[in-house]
């Protein structure tokens, strides 16, 4: 049994070492939040619920982390919002 209580822990410990990064969205003047909500349900696959409140704290915190994962996985993701016209980066 404790030997896999120890693969358990390796795992769980593996995998917030992948999920370092997060992407971030800031808040801008130009995009409304239809079109915000709109990209974050078809770029992040967020619920239209999740995605309106993150369009919310967006517009009253001045960012919000929306995504978490590895580099690799989150950067077509910020590039394709990025094409969006929204304010969109990775940060570690």
């Amino acid at each position: 049994m404790r030997f896999m209580n120890e693969t358990q822990e390796e795992v769980e410990v593996n995998l917030e070492l992948d999920a370092n990064d997060a992407l971030i969205l800031y808040n801008d003047d130009v995009n409304t939040f239809d079109h915000v909500i709109e990209s974050l349900v078809e770029e992040c696959r967020h619920t239209p619920v999740q995605a309106e409140q993150v369009a919310w704290i967006v517009h009253t915190k001045g960012k919000c982390d929306v995504k978490h994962g590895t580099f690799e996985k989150l950067h077509p993701i910020c590039k394709r919002l990025q094409e969006r016209g929204l304010s969109a980066v990775i940060e570690s």
